[in-house]
Parts: structure tokens; C-alpha cells; sequence
């Protein structure tokens, strides 16, 4: 970690992802990355996963050639 800045986050939280590190056996900072990536990974999916607006449909069922 060459570069480090500050956070803050209630107690609570704070509680909550240093117990996810040492369960893990993983740095807060590892800990808080991992948890960043599932969330970006969930937002990802849920936009492949919803409905096609008219225009990708129409782009989608477009002749080739």
C-alpha cells in the first residue's frame, strides 16, 4: 500500500469490517477492496440482467449485411 488516506465510518461499521478481515485473515484495506468488487460485480450484473430499451432491441434484431 504505497498511498493511504482516512475514512470515516460509524463504530459500528468499523467493528463490522475489521471482524470480516481477521475472518478472512485479510487487511481491512484487502477487506473493503474485496467487498468494492462484489458490489461493483452486483451492479453489473443487475444492469445485464434488466430489460433492453427499443433501441438495443431494434439494434440487436437488425439485419446483417
Amino acid at each position: 500500500m504505497s498511498e493511504t488516506t482516512t475514512i470515516r465510518v460509524s463504530r459500528q461499521t468499523h467493528r463490522r469490517i475489521t471482524r470480516l478481515a481477521k475472518q478472512h485473515d485479510e487487511s481491512v484495506d484487502q477487506t473493503v477492496d474485496r467487498a468494492l468488487r462484489a458490489l461493483r460485480q452486483l451492479s453489473i450484473g443487475r444492469d445485464l440482467n434488466a430489460d433492453l430499451d427499443p433501441d438495443e432491441k431494434a439494434w440487436l434484431n437488425a439485419e446483417l449485411g
